[in-house]
Formats: structure tokens, sequence, C-alpha cells
């Protein structure tokens, strides 16, 4: 006689989204089943339901703790950072580069689904909370005189753009070993640049 699986199984929603990452990780999205899950966690087809009511909802889930966990990474690169925008500019630089290389396709989906017009308003919520980091930085850095005057969208949006254009070609190992090494600080240099007051005649 089969046995029929546990249908409890502890935090089951905990559980889901991490094996469900494992396959992002390892298949990519197509591969993400919420049967397969089940399967894999030991539990009946039908549990999974209760938390998730089908694959985009997991998936919109996966994205809002990414997003969260991202925030976190972010926050915890200040402690200790420095005072300049030099110094916290570069703490997030790494940080958001570490974040990106350890779970691009995390990142790639993060990314996808926050420009779905049917996310929900916690998943843009917690994307707004890695933003308002990159604003407030900026803002900060206005005030000391380190940044460049203007709207702090038309100064962060090109030093964004950068630092993720930069983030995502590491992910895919686009870029070849001898310009790993030291792009990170020269990027840092670049948007620095970028950013730098303009001089008065």
């Amino acid at each position: 006689m089969q046995t029929r699986r546990r249908y409890h199984h502890g935090d089951l929603r905990a559980s889901l989204l991490a094996r469900a990452e494992e396959t992002l990780r390892e298949k990519g999205p197509a591969a993400l089943s919420l049967r397969e899950l089940a399967r894999d966690l030991g539990v009946s087809h039908a549990a999974p339901s209760r938390h998730f009511k089908d694959k985009q909802a997991l998936l919109d889930a996966l994205a809002l703790t990414g997003f969260d966990r991202l925030a976190e990474t972010i926050a915890a690169s200040q402690e200790g950072a420095g005072e300049t925008f030099a110094e916290r500019l570069a703490a997030v630089a790494r940080a958001y580069v570490g974040f990106a290389t350890a779970n691009p396709e995390l990142l790639d989906l993060m990314y996808a689904i926050k420009h779905n017009p049917e996310a929900s308003e916690d998943l843009v919520a917690a994307s707004q909370r890695w933003t308002n980091q990159t604003v407030g930085l900026i803002s900060e850095g206005q005030r000391r005189g380190e940044v460049r005057e203007g709207p702090v969208e038309r100064v962060g949006v090109p030093a964004f753009a950068t630092l993720h254009g930069y983030a995502d070609l590491m992910a895919s190992g686009s870029l070849p070993p001898e310009v790993t090494d030291q792009g990170l600080d020269e990027l840092v240099a670049y948007i620095l640049r970028g950013c730098a007051p303009e001089k008065s005649d």
C-alpha cells in the first residue's frame, strides 16, 4: 500500500521558497513547478496551494524576498563604511555586485517581475526600498557638497545604470579576469566623476 505524502511540513512556505530558489538557480524559472516542489519536499501536491495559488504567485514571492535581501545587504554595507559619499558609494557598489554575482537568476527574476504591470503592492514597495537607499545616499552626498546639484533622479539613474550594467556583466561571466581584478574600483571612480560637483569658473 502506498504511503500518502505528508501534508504538513513545518514552515512549508519558507521551505517552498528555499527549494524554488535552488531550482531557479540550477534550471531557471521555466523549470519551476508547484507540483515538483511538493514532490521534492515530500508533501501532497495540493499542499503548496495553501501558500501560493499558482506559479506566478510563487515567482512574485521569490522576487519580493530577493528585494528584501538586497535592501538588507545594502543597509549592512553602510555599517562602518565611513562618512564620505565616495566611501559609502564604494560599499554599496561592492554589496550590489556581490549580490548580483551570487544570485544572478534571482536578480533577473526580480527586475522582470518588478516591471510587470500586475506586480503586487508589496513587491513594488520592496523594490522601492533599494531605490530609496540609493536616493538617500545621493541626497546626503548633495548636502555634503560631494555630489553635483540637481534632481536626485538625474544623478542617480546614470549611476545606477552603470553599476547594474557592470554587475550584470560580472554575473554572466562576460568580463575577462584581468578586468574583474580592478574593475570595481575603476567603476566606482567612474561613477564618482559623473556625480562630482561642477567646477566653478
